[in-house]
């Protein structure tokens, strides 16, 4: 009866190293994907990072683009601008300020 006891009870202390050995792999691998999944997820990361600062890179040459554009296109209206014929001064019937008899009052 001592001698089965004995071996009862060698046998759930062996039972109980193989589950706490099980669950130190398990634990380990649990580690490892961990680990791995960590890595993955700041590689992809930095790559959303480096993505939106290409993105914003592209935006600001647009914008710089888009800017110079309107310069010299305001530029280009400015000059024409001051080549354009004046209106003439006191219409209606008055060419530089005298009658020609039609609209006097």
């Amino acid at each position: 009866e001592r001698r089965e006891r004995e071996r009862k009870l060698s046998k759930e202390m062996a039972e109980k190293a193989t589950r706490e050995l099980e669950k130190m792999q398990l634990q380990e691998k649990a580690k490892v994907k961990y680990k791995e999944w960590l890595k993955k997820k700041r590689a992809e990361e930095s790559e959303k990072k480096k993505k939106e600062k290409e993105k914003e890179k592209e935006r600001q040459a647009e914008l710089q683009e888009k800017k110079e554009r309107s310069e010299k296109i305001f530029k280009e209206w400015l000059h024409n601008a001051r080549n354009k014929a004046r209106p003439v001064l006191n219409g209606y019937g008055y060419p530089h300020g005298k009658s020609t008899g039609l609209y006097f009052y």
